[in-house]
């Protein structure tokens, strides 16, 4: 059984305080899509942002079920909150995992208050990474990047990101490298702004290589070492998804047992009709399980025990939990369900894209499956 320290239970009641006065805030940012910047100042003024940050570089210091932990019960009341500092956190992993002692005194401080993201996707390269055509040619003392990334998340307010290019002409993912790139790089820009269904605070970007001017000393990791660096980092990363996912499904399981609760105005209260009861018990089921999966892949991370089919198990069930849990919460409150009125259809929409991103559930399936034909 895996324990809650008394130090992560305090970390919660403090995220669980801040969280609750966000309710409103993140209905306001639904409608708008506009990136919340205060949202964003309040993370960094209580130390939430730096959580995974070495404690050499002033950071919380802190591993993945503790972060984890933070987004579940952010997402319970505003997933895509959750998702701006999974997306931050994803963007400094493989910084954390390959960066030298050079490139960790120049970014690991900044990016204490500053955004980080990760940018793999492009046009015909999504869940298959052999596909990224982006070009990283060595000029002297520079790499000049020549492409276009989509789908990067938050990558048009993200202040450092993890761009992979070909920087050989091996075929497939053997050329594939990865560079810290800084958004005042000459050549850099940031092209379509993503209006998505869900998570609208936190959109994805398309970013622009022309002629872009990268330090040689800005290589993650040697030439070649980008398909390693990616397949790392996601392993570590998709935890902190499926643990967005178990945040979004609680959220609603809370949203339908005060509804039903309410049922005044039906001549047969909603709580007592077996029915309803019993979609209720599922749900919460399906929650507990996705819950102690992503408990269990977090501590493995901590324990060094990495395990690509345990993160690809907890965000592939605790995704589609999510999109059950909100569903049957849709269908137990009926009309009022997919009003604005009540949180559950953004709860819905955010959900889906968690079944997308850091590589699809039909992806995620894969790995697992592969693991266990060795």
């Amino acid at each position: 059984m895996i324990e809650i320290t008394e130090k992560q239970k305090g970390l919660i009641e403090k995220v669980r305080g801040i969280s609750e006065k966000f309710a409103l805030r993140v209905r306001e940012v639904d409608e708008t899509s506009e990136f919340p910047w205060d949202i964003l100042e309040v993370f960094r003024e209580n130390h939430i942002l730096d959580l995974p940050i070495p404690g050499k570089f002033k950071g919380g210091d802190e591993g993945s079920l503790t972060c984890c932990l933070v987004l579940e019960e952010i997402a319970r009341f505003s997933p895509s909150f959750a998702h701006m500092l999974a997306g931050h956190w994803l963007g400094f992993t493989p910084l954390k995992l390959f960066c030298n002692s050079f490139q960790r005194e120049k970014y690991f401080p900044r990016l204490r208050s500053e955004m980080a993201a990760f940018s793999l996707t492009e046009p015909a390269a999504g869940s298959d990474a052999a596909g990224v055509i982006t070009e990283a040619k060595r000029d002297g003392d520079n790499y000049i990047l020549n492409g276009t990334k989509n789908y990067c998340t938050q990558g048009h307010v993200a202040n450092v990101i993890t761009v992979f290019a070909k920087t050989k002409g091996d075929k497939g993912v053997k050329g594939l490298s990865a560079f810290i790139v800084e958004k005042e790089f000459p050549g850099f820009s940031v092209g379509k702004i993503e209006d998505q269904m869900g998570m609208r605070g936190t959109p994805a970007a398309e970013l622009v290589l022309q002629d872009c001017l990268v330090p040689k000393q800005n290589l993650l990791g040697k030439e070649g070492d980008g398909f390693n660096i990616a397949m790392q980092t996601l392993d570590r990363t998709r935890p902190k998804d499926a643990a967005i996912s178990v945040g979004i499904a609680q959220g609603a399981l809370d949203c339908t047992i005060d509804y039903v609760k309410k049922g005044f105005f039906m001549k047969e209260p909603l709580l007592k009709s077996q029915g309803v009861q019993f979609l209720l018990a599922d749900m919460a089921i399906t929650i507990e399980a996705a819950r102690l999966l992503v408990y269990e892949s977090a501590t493995l991370i901590d324990e060094k025990r990495v395990s690509s089919k345990h993160s690809a198990m907890a965000k592939c069930f605790a995704t589609d939990t999510a999109m059950r849990v909100t569903d049957q919460a849709i269908d137990i409150l009926g009309a009022d369900g997919v009003s604005e009125e009540h949180p559950v259809e953004m709860f819905m929409r955010d959900a889906k894209l968690l079944q997308i991103l850091e590589g699809t559930n039909q992806i995620q399936r894969l790995i697992i499956s592969r693991s266990l034909l060795g």
